[in-house]
């Protein structure tokens, strides 16, 4: 596994709630972790909203992080408990993580903080309205390309985020539109917790080492 191996000062800003991953020991921003609990029937369930009842234990959101522990038997540790870790968690958590944020991006389209469709997201780059583009996971790398340079020349060379984390398919079920293939977000603050949500699985996607600019760690493999 990934462990951490010198943890310096966190780059988290004063006053953010943290707690200590059962497997690395690191201490880490809440949203950086996700709990788990025990079910009634003793399985291993994640709760992403934090609000099941019982003894919850806290993991590093990374898809190794998750893998590592079922392997390693730090479930029950951590729990206190004889467990039971269901197959694929670490694939469930993904999937679980994916809802979430897909859920955040229905949100942010009812608000009227998301357009669709080329001509409307340029209009909203030059407007100056837009914080981030969505592009979907399989788009073409060239009209993805031609957008985010757009993005930059809008914003004097800087550039705009672009979450390239989700397929056309879910995009367009989340939005309840057809074809989704590109987005804009516009301010707002349903559009902010969408970026957050998205964020959240990408690094999740990457592993423990999308953790080590972000809180200033050495990793290396075991």
């Amino acid at each position: 596994m990934q462990s951490e191996t010198r943890q310096t000062k966190s780059r988290q800003a004063p006053g953010v709630t943290q707690r200590r991953c059962a497997l690395t020991r690191a201490h880490r921003a809440k949203s950086d972790l996700i709990r788990f609990v025990l079910g009634p029937d003793g399985t291993v369930v994640p709760d992403l909203k934090e609000r099941l009842p019982g003894r919850g234990a806290w993991f590093t959101a990374a898809h190794d992080t998750i893998s590592d522990a079922a392997k390693r038997h730090a479930f029950g540790r951590a729990l206190k408990a004889d467990v039971r870790v269901p197959d694929g968690l670490a694939k469930q958590v993904d999937g679980l993580l994916t809802e979430q944020a897909l859920g955040a991006f229905a949100l942010a389209n009812k608000a009227g903080e998301a357009v669709f469709g080329r001509s409307k997201v340029e209009e909203a780059l030059q407007k100056g309205r837009t914080i981030a583009l969505v592009h979907a996971a399989d788009a073409a790398a060239d009209g993805c390309r031609k957008l985010d340079g757009k993005a930059r020349a809008a914003t004097g060379g800087q550039g705009i985020p672009s979450v390239c984390t989700f397929t056309a398919d879910q995009l367009s079920l989340a939005s309840g539109r057809t074809n989704v293939i590109h987005a804009a977000l516009i301010q707002g603050g349903a559009a902010q917790k969408f970026l957050a949500a998205a964020s959240r699985v990408e690094r999740y996607r990457q592993g423990i080492s999308a953790f080590a600019d972000r809180y200033g760690l050495d990793t290396e493999q075991e």
